[in-house]
């Protein structure tokens, strides 16, 4: 018998923001044949300071990522994850700093994340989705139209309409060299968790990356988020997410959904999320129809973090693509 530890799977994470950087932890522990290509549209906080004032590529969500699969002493990461609190630099990232300064040194944002990546002897390789400086465009319901990454969920919660569409400026930039190959020969894509219409949905209009996903044999699975988020999500359950997924890659292959089916008993928590128009996604009737009909099987399992209560237990969820990969591949040959 093959034991789990034995297995190391390739895995292709596509995501951004706090979501995709708390997944790499727990999927680092399972795997050193580790993949995250990340959404390029951010341009609020820090980041979008960095951005504009520099014209580089937006360095923060690649830091979480780069920082979540680093191997390197505390004091690095506490130094990395430093942000600023007075002066000129408040609120400034030290991490985004750093890689501002490889960018500055070497003339190129590829090359400043390979230099990182070897600085903190990071498990795996980070990817930006694409080395186009791409800005996020959001169509609402209302017929408004939004331009930036930050500002798309406030001006859909002051409105209080919800988001219709998701467009990228320039229109189907290229991929980063070599994320696509990366799609290709992936033993599992996972698609979140994350911000849906800001961090998941950007990846999938790059040009390529619909038809390398499904070209690919890997087991594709979206991981759903824990709760909805006010100004992308509000009043979602997991079929509108899906749905949204196949608005903007209607030809997208989807294995597997991810939920968490353990409900928030605190009511304390729930109540302070539902000030923020926030509440917990679970499976539904409606739900389970839905994905019947779309042939995407409903795999559930407590992965809420025993902590904190409103994002995923990396290792739970780990361990789950882990034993869903050996379940799907019994009569594949493993490369040990």
């Amino acid at each position: 018998m093959i034991k789990n530890e034995n297995i190391k799977p390739k895995i292709v994470v596509l995501g951004g923001g706090t979501g995709n950087s708390v997944l790499l932890k727990g999927l680092k522990e399972i795997t050193d044949n580790l993949v995250t290509v990340v959404a390029m549209g951010d341009n609020g906080g820090s980041t979008g300071i960095l951005r504009e004032d520099l014209g580089m590529l937006p360095p923060g969500d690649i830091r979480a990522c780069l920082l979540a699969l680093s191997n390197t002493e505390p004091a690095m990461q506490k130094v990395l994850n430093y942000r600023f609190d007075k002066g000129d630099l408040k609120g400034q990232s030290f991490g985004n700093l750093f890689l501002a300064a490889l960018d500055g040194v070497y003339g190129s944002f590829e090359k400043a994340i390979k230099e990182s990546s070897s600085i903190l002897n990071i498990t795996g390789k980070v990817y930006p989705m694409t080395m186009t400086n791409v800005n996020l465009i959001a169509k609402l319901e209302d017929g408004t139209t939004v331009y930036g990454e930050s500002d798309i969920p406030e001006v859909a919660k002051e409105k209080k309409v919800k988001i219709e569409e998701i467009l990228l400026d320039p229109k189907d930039p290229k991929p980063m060299e070599g994320a696509l190959e990366e799609l290709n020969d992936a033993d599992i894509i996972v698609l979140g968790p994350g911000s849906l219409y800001t961090s998941v949905i950007p990846n999938l209009l790059v040009d390529g990356v619909v038809d390398e996903i499904n070209k690919s044999n890997a087991m594709k699975i979206y991981i759903c988020n824990v709760m909805t988020q006010d100004g992308e999500t509000t009043g979602y359950g997991i079929k509108e997410h899906i749905e949204g997924l196949l608005h903007h890659a209607k030809d997208l292959k989807i294995d597997a959904v991810l939920v968490n089916n353990t409900l928030i008993e605190d009511k304390g928590v729930l109540e302070k999320y539902l000030l923020k128009n926030q509440e917990q996604i679970l499976t539904k009737d409606e739900d389970i129809k839905y994905l019947e009909e779309k042939g995407i099987r409903l795999i559930e399992g407590d992965i809420l973090d025993s902590i904190q209560y409103v994002k995923h237990d990396a290792k739970k969820v780990s361990k789950i693509l882990l034993d869903e990969f050996i379940y799907n591949s019994k009569t594949k040959e493993f490369k040990i």
